[in-house]
């Protein structure tokens, strides 16, 4: 079940990484719907969230909440929201997404695009802001 986030995970594709354990990783979404978009998800394959052991469900939910303390110090919003779709690419994966309205957690309004400058500064802004 090889997916781009397999190859991102094998270094094979380059990602804006903002935290990285031996479980997990955690980058910003190139096609992002706010500004400090981040996914979050397991090193181990698997397609379907719900389908994880829960211990290694529960550990993703924790460095997601860690990233998200991190986001939510540096990118101005009001909360960081929580989406598990799961449809796009077939591995687990968990969107952050800088909120200040419901309205920011749409995934039909276009998605935003940034430079690669852009995309660096958010990634050193971010990694400093999170706490492993």
């Amino acid at each position: 079940m090889s997916s781009i986030f397999s190859k991102i995970i094998a270094g094979e594709i380059p990602a804006y990484k903002v935290a990285e354990t031996d479980q997990f990783i955690a980058f910003l979404d190139i096609l992002p719907l706010a500004k400090g978009h981040v996914l979050c998800i397991p090193k181990k394959e698997i397609d379907y969230i719900f389908d994880m052991e829960d211990a290694d469900y529960l550990a993703l939910m924790h460095f997601s909440k860690k990233v998200a303390k991190g986001i939510k110090q540096v990118i101005p919003c009001k909360k960081v929201g929580v989406a598990v779709i799961g449809l796009e690419v077939p591995h687990a994966h968990v969107h952050l997404i800088p909120m200040n309205t419901v309205q920011d957690m749409n995934f039909s309004n276009p998605r935003l695009t940034f430079t690669q400058e852009e995309y660096l500064q958010l990634v050193e802004i971010i990694s400093a802001a999170i706490s492993l």
